[in-house]
C-alpha cells in the first residue's frame, strides 16, 4: 500500500514541477545553433528535443552537431537545461542520441530518483519518465523499487522487455529517439 502512495506522490510530484519551473532561458533555442556542450537535454522554441549526434570520417575526428529531434515535448519549449540538473540527475552532455540504456545503470537510476532530480529538474525527468514508458516501465515504480531495494529495479526494467536480447544483424536494440512518446498530458490512469 505504502508503494502505491509513493508512486502517487511522484507521479503528482512531477506534474506539478512540470507546470510550475519555468525555461532556463528566455531567447529562442535553435537546436543547430546550439554547441555541443549545451545540446542534449536541451529543447527547441518549437518543443522539439534536440539531440548531439556524431558523423564519422575515415581518417579524421568525429564531428558532433547538434540536431532537431522529431520528439515533441508538451508544456516546454526554449529550454536549456541547466549544469546543476545535469550533475543532480547523473546526465551527461556528451550524450549522442537519446536512449533509455542508462536506465540500466545503478549509479543512474540513484541520482534520477533522487529529490535534488525528481524535484528541480523537470525536463530531465519528462525525458526519462518517456523513455522508461517506451520500455514499459512507470518511472515513479522504478525509483520506488531503487528506494526500497537496488536490485529490485534492474529486475523492474529487465522484466519489461528493456534489456531484450540482440536484434536483426547482431545490434543490442535501443529505443529510438522517434519511438520516445510525447510527454503525458495527464497523470496515468492507476494514479
Amino acid at each position: 500500500m505504502a508503494s502505491s502512495s509513493y508512486s502517487k506522490m511522484m507521479a503528482f510530484s512531477l506534474l506539478l514541477s512540470l507546470f510550475l519551473h519555468l525555461p532556463s532561458t528566455s531567447a529562442g533555442v535553435v537546436c543547430e545553433d546550439l554547441p555541443q556542450d549545451l545540446c542534449a537535454f536541451a529543447i527547441s522554441s518549437s518543443s522539439k528535443r534536440c539531440v548531439l549526434e556524431s558523423t564519422q570520417h575515415s581518417g579524421r575526428p568525429t564531428e558532433y552537431q547538434c540536431r532537431t529531434s522529431e520528439v515533441v515535448v508538451e508544456r516546454m519549449s526554449d529550454w536549456i537545461e541547466t549544469d546543476e540538473c545535469v550533475r543532480a540527475c547523473g546526465a551527461d552532455r556528451n550524450s549522442v542520441g537519446i536512449s533509455s540504456d542508462s536506465l540500466l545503470e545503478p549509479q543512474f537510476t540513484e541520482k534520477l530518483c533522487s529529490p535534488a532530480c525528481h524535484e528541480n529538474c523537470p525536463n530531465i525527468i519528462d525525458l526519462y519518465f518517456n523513455l522508461a514508458a517506451g520500455e514499459g516501465v512507470f518511472l515513479p515504480d522504478l525509483c520506488e523499487a531503487r528506494r526500497v531495494n537496488p536490485h529490485r529495479s534492474m529486475m523492474v526494467i529487465l522484466s519489461s522487455g528493456a534489456a531484450a536480447g540482440p536484434a536483426v544483424g547482431g545490434a543490442v536494440s535501443k529505443l529510438d529517439v522517434a519511438a520516445a512518446p510525447a510527454s503525458i498530458a495527464s497523470p496515468p490512469a492507476s494514479v
